[in-house]
């Protein structure tokens, strides 16, 4: 028998039960403020006037939260640590008119969200999961988890080619799940399904945003379950982690010489651009009110924002074994061997040399080892909200992550034991 983990599981077996019970952006952030909820913070509503009182608030708009600590005393110039990450994934989304079919098959028209690769949408068993507008302007949140979907392949007698020449899918034609049979397509039959999945009466139901998910849980991998599996790592692991470590740091007592903040985004994967991305007003309108709510001026705006320090936390590549090429040759993160610091030259990531110093410090403080990741530079380098961030709001901000195999899969792959190092270097940064 190998011997145990010398890291507690006890946060990986927790950001399983996340992952599973966030199967959409707008399940992921009720998700994560039932938790600050039970940490102590209150949810304040936006078109509410605010207090300047110590404790925890957040707020919610759609498929994003912003969650902050004002601790006791603290000045109105008061700067601000920040995690920063977002709550989408890649997939398939069902459109504004989703009842189709063709040849006795009745299916359900989708939508590609963002840059999923398509290959592991085939032959998997889907749910569907969103959010439902209701006639009386509310909402409704709804999971149909079990197996509901799915989008079958050609069988290889019908695609001979595909072992030498690989697999070629057309979004349109190719991605469109089966979820019955019929030869005949009735408007408002999906919409209908719903209704009687979220117990509302016929006709209640006047918009919607669904999304389709893998069904198949989170699950611990390997002869040592030293590795975990599991849907939406990108970026749940980092929306998980940065909520348990507000909720760790808030309820900890200490004195606090900055107020720590969540800032979870929704259309990161699709540039961010809306009123719930990074790339929107919503993180600047909240730390702006906080500092005006406790009697602050414009100058103490930008004294805050002038000390204010963001880790944009979102997943990285882990060095793949089958295609090592593919990676920059004296940097390889290996999966296990703690969070990745992510640095780019062209500014694609946020990361400078102060920012490493940064991250550094807080991971030292932690007791964590931290690694770091440069694109090869004969391939484009992704990027994150981290830039975006730095640039709208002039704030100080530094790339980083848990390395990760087969990002933007159905199903993606990252060391077990590296969630709970992360969560512990985000505690150690939001309580420098």
């Amino acid at each position: 028998m190998s011997a145990p983990s010398r890291f507690d599981r006890g946060h990986t077996d927790d950001l399983m039960t996340f992952l599973s019970a966030s199967p959409t952006p707008y399940h992921a952030v009720a998700n994560a403020a039932e938790r600050l909820e039970k940490a102590g913070f209150r949810q304040v509503a936006e078109t509410d006037a605010w207090d300047g009182t110590s404790g925890g608030r957040y707020v919610l708009r759609g498929g994003a939260i912003i969650a902050w600590y004002v601790p006791e005393g603290a000045a109105a110039h008061t700067p601000f640590r920040i995690v920063g990450a977002h709550t989408d994934s890649p997939n398939l989304r069902v459109k504004p008119r989703p009842d189709t079919g063709a040849h006795g098959w009745r299916q359900v028209a989708v939508e590609i969200y963002g840059g999923p690769l398509m290959n592991s949408w085939l032959d998997r068993d889907l749910g569907l999961a969103g959010r439902l507008s209701l006639r009386d302007g509310s909402t409704r949140l709804v999971n149909v988890d079990r197996p509901l979907l799915r989008v079958p392949q050609l069988a290889i007698h019908m695609d001979r080619a595909v072992s030498t020449d690989g697999l070629k899918l057309d979004k349109q034609r190719h991605l469109q799940p089966v979820w019955g049979l019929g030869d005949t397509v009735r408007d408002g039959d999906l919409i209908a399904f719903l209704e009687d999945e979220a117990g509302l009466a016929r006709g209640e139901v006047t918009g919607w945003d669904l999304m389709t998910h893998s069904v198949e849980p989170p699950a611990y991998l390997g002869r040592d379950r030293e590795l975990v599996a599991g849907p939406r790592m990108d970026n749940l692991l980092s929306v998980h982690a940065g909520t348990a470590a507000l909720a760790a740091v808030a309820a900890s007592g200490a004195d606090l010489a900055y107020i720590p903040v969540l800032a979870a985004f929704d259309h990161e994967e699709t540039g961010s651009q809306s009123d719930t991305g990074a790339d929107g007003p919503l993180l600047g309108s909240v730390l702006e009110r906080s500092v005006f709510a406790r009697g602050g001026s414009y100058e103490d705006r930008a004294r805050a924002f002038a000390g204010t320090v963001c880790l944009s936390s979102d997943t990285g590549h882990a060095v793949h074994p089958n295609y090592a090429e593919r990676h920059d040759p004296t940097h390889h993160p290996r999966a296990g061997g703690g969070p990745i610091l992510k640095v780019n030259v062209n500014n694609r990531y946020a990361t400078d040399g102060s920012g490493r110093a940064v991250f550094a410090a807080a991971c030292e403080k932690a007791d964590v080892p931290f690694q770091t990741f440069v694109s090869n530079n004969s391939m484009p380098c992704g990027t994150t909200i981290g830039p975006i961030t730095a640039a709208r709001h002039g704030i100080a901000t530094v790339d980083i992550g848990v390395a990760i195999l087969s990002m933007h899969s159905a199903r993606e792959l990252c060391a077990a034991d590296d969630p709970h190092l992360l969560a512990n270097a985000l505690v150690a940064f939001l309580r420098p």
